[in-house]
């Protein structure tokens, strides 16, 4: 099955984040309009739900591409976009007002402010889910698809 390799790559990298983001709609949904909490969950879930499956899905091509000539774990690669998406996912939520840096922390909704070593921890904690969602399952659906 040597058939569009960088294809299967692609379709094996969205499978995850697809998954994921599905339930955390479902969560936004619910948490805005059954609990009433005021997220702008419309401001807010549209970078995810359009960007982070199709990078998944590149990112996993470009491991496909780059293991011929050098070769990371697969977890390792995976841990790196979150070196990506982090500074996308600020700059956008920066740009459309959600989120403002501060002296104290990260300002968010003009509410809340998220001290920066808060953001440093969770920043941590995202790599290693990261790492271990690239580790276990998009490795999975790559030996699945036959391209691992």
């Amino acid at each position: 099955m040597n058939t569009h390799p960088y294809l299967r790559a692609y379709m094996a990298g969205i499978v995850v984040p697809t998954l994921v983001l599905l339930l955390a709609l479902t969560g936004f949904v619910i948490a805005r309009f059954v609990y009433q909490v005021p997220m702008p969950i419309e401001r807010v879930i549209v970078f995810p739900m359009a960007l982070v499956p199709n990078l998944f899905g590149l990112w996993n091509m470009l491991y496909l591409w780059l293991r011929p000539h050098r070769h990371l774990p697969i977890g390792l690669h995976g841990a790196l976009l979150s070196f990506v998406l982090a500074p996308c996912g600020f700059a956008l939520a920066n740009a459309l007002g959600f989120v403002t840096l501060g002296s104290r922390g990260i300002l968010c909704v003009e509410q809340y402010v998220i001290p920066y070593q808060y953001v440093a921890f969770v920043f941590a904690i995202g790599l290693i889910v990261y790492y271990l969602a690239w580790k276990y399952l998009v490795g999975f659906f790559n030996q699945l698809l036959g391209i691992a």
